[in-house]
């Protein structure tokens, strides 16, 4: 049913884009061009094949904010503010979608956290809008034009769209870091996880009540990963590029571009920068971040920050001798490390196959290919200039993996399976030869 539910807002967001009103006058696209735009837009990636800001007319440019809105937060909690305004009432049904929907692993305060998710995200938008709205009269001549530049900027950024209405990313802002560093901090607000904001509102409120507050070990473990994969990101770019992109540059541009870039491949998608200009050790990790992706119950895709961090602690157990996963003086459970296991390599699968069908289909270098396919699962939204060139086929396939990337593996596994399906009966074990 969430799988449903996606497509239906592929469908829904597919016919706004396709009225009259949301182009500008003269302007005509294909039909694939616009489920591409679609898709890209409810799963918050930002690959676009056409020019944001010379296609859509200030009733698109709302329209997409709007999709933008609904892809980001997540189809379950804008449906559970519906359904809270109809008077519905959020029955057993209701809460196991909203679950599956958010990565939860139990009902308890489902609907509130759907509350606290909406309420969060749209004060962080709004103070980021004004902030960057207020700012941008110094680059606009209008406040209508600064103030639109700046809500959209900031709705792309919390939500990690990738989106942009400049026509350019945040290249014009490449040497402004008081821009760049407001839209790293509304990408790190989105991309974190929604649980790992609720639980630092419930510490910074409650603190003087609580001598001790225990933050949960998803909190620790993702806050953690997340920043040291950021960290990990800034100091190889910094390195690769020391004597290439960065030859001619200050110290403070190196290190706002390999901070900022670092900080957008965990899924925002801007760039100050067109990053085909990296060397390929740099783009290479650029495409491990991506697939890695943001936090689960985040407005981002890609195996996810947790999922990472549970395969480096099974290899550290393993290597260390260990039968059980222990981390934060808690022992990880089977279910989680079989699911990080099951979600890794499947994604490294598909998108290993959608290299091969991407390279047959479309004649870029592997370089190009990868770094696509690595964007789209990750719906990072980043990318080497490729997309408006590619095939039928090559749209077909981002498409795929931008939807995946948004529902995630789990839910596209269980599109083929019963996940409460059990055996009822076991074979003797028997051990066979591995590695």
């Amino acid at each position: 049913m969430i799988v449903s539910f996606y497509i239906i807002s592929v469908v829904v967001s597919t016919c706004l884009l396709s009225l009259p009103v949301a182009v500008k006058q003269g302007f005509h696209w294909s039909f694939i061009d616009v489920v591409f735009t679609a898709v890209s837009a409810v799963s918050v990636t930002g690959l676009s094949v056409v020019s944001v800001a010379d296609t859509f007319s200030t009733a698109g440019i709302f329209i997409l904010l709007f999709i933008l809105q609904f892809g980001g937060i997540g189809i379950m909690t804008l449906g559970t503010f519906v359904w809270l305004l109809l008077g519905k009432k959020i029955g057993l049904k209701e809460r196991r979608l909203i679950m599956t929907d958010q990565n939860q692993s139990n009902f308890s305060g489902i609907v509130k956290l759907m509350k606290q998710i909406l309420t969060i995200i749209v004060l962080i938008e709004l103070i980021g809008a004004l902030i960057l709205g207020t700012y941008f009269l110094n680059y606009f001549p209008s406040w209508q034009e600064a103030f639109l530049q700046g809500l959209f900027a900031s709705v792309s950024a919390t939500t990690n769209a990738g989106f942009d209405i400049t026509g350019n990313s945040l290249i014009p802002f490449a040497n402004d870091y008081f821009v760049q560093f407001i839209h790293i901090l509304l990408l790190t607000l989105g991309a974190i996880g929604f649980p790992v904001l609720i639980e630092f509102k419930e510490y910074m409120t409650r603190r003087e009540q609580y001598r001790h507050y225990n933050f949960s070990l998803y909190t620790k473990l993702t806050t953690i990963t997340f920043f040291a994969l950021m960290l990990f990101g800034t100091i190889i770019i910094l390195l690769f590029e020391f004597n290439h992109f960065f030859a001619d540059k200050s110290w403070h541009e190196s290190f706002f571009y390999a901070f900022f870039q670092s900080a957008t491949t965990r899924n925002g998608g801007l760039a100050t920068m067109d990053v085909s200009l990296f060397s390929d050790p740099t783009l290479l990790a650029l495409c491990f971040l991506m697939f890695i992706g943001a936090s689960p119950s985040s407005v981002g895709g890609g195996i996810r920050t947790t999922t990472f961090a549970v395969i480096l602690l099974v290899l550290y157990s393993f290597a260390r001798g260990r039968k059980n996963v222990k981390v934060f003086r808690r022992q990880l459970a089977e279910d989680d490390i079989r699911r990080s296991v099951v979600v890794s390599f499947l994604a490294f699968l598909i998108c290993f196959i959608a290299t091969i069908v991407l390279s047959a289909s479309d004649h870029f270098t592997l370089m190009q290919t990868v770094f696509e396919v690595s964007s789209a699962f990750g719906t990072t939204g980043l990318s080497m200039g490729i997309t408006p060139d590619l095939s039928f086929i090559g749209k077909m396939v981002i498409i795929l993996l931008m939807f995946i990337g948004r529902i995630g593996i789990l839910s596209f596994v269980f599109l083929f399976s019963n996940r409460d399906q059990h055996d009822s009966y076991d074979y003797p074990t028997e051990q066979v030869i591995v590695g």
